[in-house]
């Protein structure tokens, strides 16, 4: 059968077509050509992700034979992902996973899709304990606010064997969500799932939160980038007036539910541009004293770290 991907810029399509029985190799260069002309960026790489999972191979085994067929529910498939993408949604998106600290996880609607700068929080939550001496098989408690898919927490109880977590999250699809992710990656037995309003139902103690809250201003929301305003849930993204809404709720509780000095007491938060200092401004004014910063791998600063006073 025969399958032809409609234009989705309103110009006129390229001369092209998805056909069962083509080989892997033509289909990739024809779903390429069709991208390149939708105006995504990164066609050729797209292209081969989405014919692989089309074809439910990796992709390398494309490299390694080029000339195996697709067949007729492998072109439908291809079909479908390939307007998916012309419409600008993400392939992750598409594939629901996305690879995040060197691990697959699952995501939805109801999640945000993790960006690779968000593995900067990973990396500032492991440098702040191991330099407390804490990475040594210490029992720990981590607190994540805002859990989502569970990127985050469940990475850093696969790192930190010795941790237990609490992680939370306002939407009942994303903990179920998380609890999918923390089964696939074996820390399910060490991670709670609580609905809550950021701290609302949160008691106890716990050594170190993380949280990437929502940060961006409403206002600049409708300006993102349409695989990013198109497809993260809003309640995600806005951050309030000047996106600093939910920093200054934790910032209210965030003293009672962090352990005393001398256990190691920290916090880990994702920021957006130009909030760093703010966001550390937030913080000194609930008695926290000292704070660090992080950038990811463009050189944004993308983490803020606060400790409490001793």
């Amino acid at each position: 059968m025969k399958q032809v991907v409609e234009s989705e810029t309103g110009r006129s399509p390229p001369a092209l077509s998805i056909v069962d029985g083509m080989s892997h190799g033509a289909a990739i260069a024809a779903t390429a050509r069709m991208l390149r002309h939708a105006g995504i960026a990164s066609p050729a790489g797209d292209a081969r992700i989405l014919v692989a999972k089309a074809a439910g191979l990796r992709a390398v085994d494309l490299i390694s034979d080029p000339e195996a067929k697709l067949d007729d529910r492998s072109a439908n498939l291809l079909v479908e992902m390939t307007r998916r993408r012309s419409r600008s949604e993400p392939v992750s998106r598409i594939l629901g996973e996305r690879e995040f600290y060197g691990r697959t996880f699952e995501i939805t609607p109801a999640t945000l899709d993790p960006r690779p700068d968000t593995e900067t929080v990973v990396e500032a939550a492991l440098q702040v304990l191991n330099e407390a001496g804490a990475l040594d098989g210490t029992p720990l408690r981590l607190l994540d606010i805002g859990t989502g898919s569970g990127c985050i927490v469940v990475t850093l109880l696969a790192e930190i064997p010795a941790a237990t977590a609490l992680a939370t999250d306002i939407s009942p699809a994303a903990l179920a969500v998380a609890l999918r992710n923390a089964e696939h990656h074996g820390v399910a037995e060490r991670l709670q799932l609580r609905r809550s309003d950021l701290l609302e139902s949160v008691a106890g103690r716990y050594n170190l939160l993380i949280s990437n809250p929502p940060y961006i201003p409403t206002a600049e929301i409708a300006a993102l980038d349409q695989d990013v305003v198109g497809f993260d849930p809003a309640a995600a993204l806005d951050g309030g007036a000047d996106g600093l809404a939910f920093y200054r709720r934790i910032s209210q509780g965030l003293r009672s539910i962090l352990a005393e000095p001398p256990d190691i007491s920290a916090a880990v938060f994702e920021v957006g541009a130009g909030q760093a200092h703010e966001v550390a401004e937030i913080f000194a004014g609930a008695g926290f004293s000292r704070h660090r910063v992080w950038q990811d791998l463009g050189g944004h600063t993308r983490c803020v770290a606060v400790e409490t006073r001793n």
